[in-house]
């Protein structure tokens, strides 16, 4: 069948590993030095690795390929070799669990940064300011608010501008309330930990009933967040429907580094 699955230039790849951890799937292995891809059946073609690759060397092609099976990504999981080692992150203490390696190594966004300094410590709200300032509400419009869990068929959604906003940027973005969530549906998700795969089902039949006006795509800087975009234009492909999408990228600092439309691509 033709469909889209990741590409790898070997010259490009220098084996740094960072978009092995980043494939849900296990699809992708060091082999000699450089990230291959395992089996056409265990890639689910939604890229979550390429925003990891430093050198760009992973892309996604639409070719011939087998087609994506969840019990051969189960059988690959149960055979597969741990790839894990302490050389995976530069002056990584042999002690350190391999879980540990991929928080740290796995995702450069995962690495801890601190914002401010030491003139911010101690300047926790205190109890009695917590309700909101007078006239101040809420812009959500219905719960749930997880992609997991919204319905599909919510009448909330019907000819709605839906939001569909990495699970970080409400906490980032300190307008979110009154300039991404005013007038929207919402979706919440995160496009590292959930499955990917999993949402761009949902995500295809709310475009395809919903007669949506607009879709806008909220994501952070961070590399493991990219996935979030292109699971939204998978499943505007997929339901057949052109509906207009934004994408915006958030500043680990609360900034709106980029704003852009997100290009139509052949509906299926």
């Amino acid at each position: 069948m033709i469909r889209e699955i990741v590409i790898i230039d070997e010259e490009l790849c220098d084996g740094c590993g960072l978009c092995i951890p980043a494939c849900h799937e296990g699809a992708l292995r060091l082999v000699d030095g450089k990230a291959k891809l395992v089996s056409d059946q265990v890639c689910n073609g939604l890229g979550a690795c390429l925003g990891h690759c430093p050198r760009g060397a992973i892309k996604i092609e639409r070719r011939e390929a087998e087609p994506f099976e969840d019990t051969a990504v189960a059988a690959h999981a149960e055979n597969r070799a741990p790839q894990h080692s302490s050389s995976a992150c530069p002056g990584t203490p042999p002690n350190v669990s391999p879980d540990s390696e991929l928080l740290e190594c796995g995702c450069p966004g995962s690495r801890l940064m601190m914002f401010g300094g030491p003139d911010r410590a101690g300047q926790a709200t205190p109890v009695d300011s917590w309700a909101p300032a007078a006239g101040q509400r809420s812009e959500l419009t219905h719960w749930p608010v997880q992609l997991r869990l919204l319905p599909p068929h919510a009448p909330v959604l019907r000819e709605a501008s839906l939001l569909v906003a990495a699970d970080c940027v409400p906490v980032a973005y300190p307008d979110f309330q009154a300039k991404l969530l005013r007038g929207r549906a919402v979706v919440i998700e995160c496009p590292k930990f959930d499955d990917l795969a999993g949402y761009v089902d949902k995500l295809t039949e709310m475009i395809r009933v919903n007669a949506l006006r607009e879709i806008v795509v909220a994501r952070m800087e961070v590399p493991c967040c990219a996935g979030l975009g292109r699971a939204v234009r998978e499943a505007r492909r997929r339901a057949g429907v052109n509906v207009p999408v934004t994408e915006l990228i958030i500043g680990t600092r609360g900034q709106i580094l980029v704003e852009r439309p997100l290009p139509q691509e052949a509906v299926a």
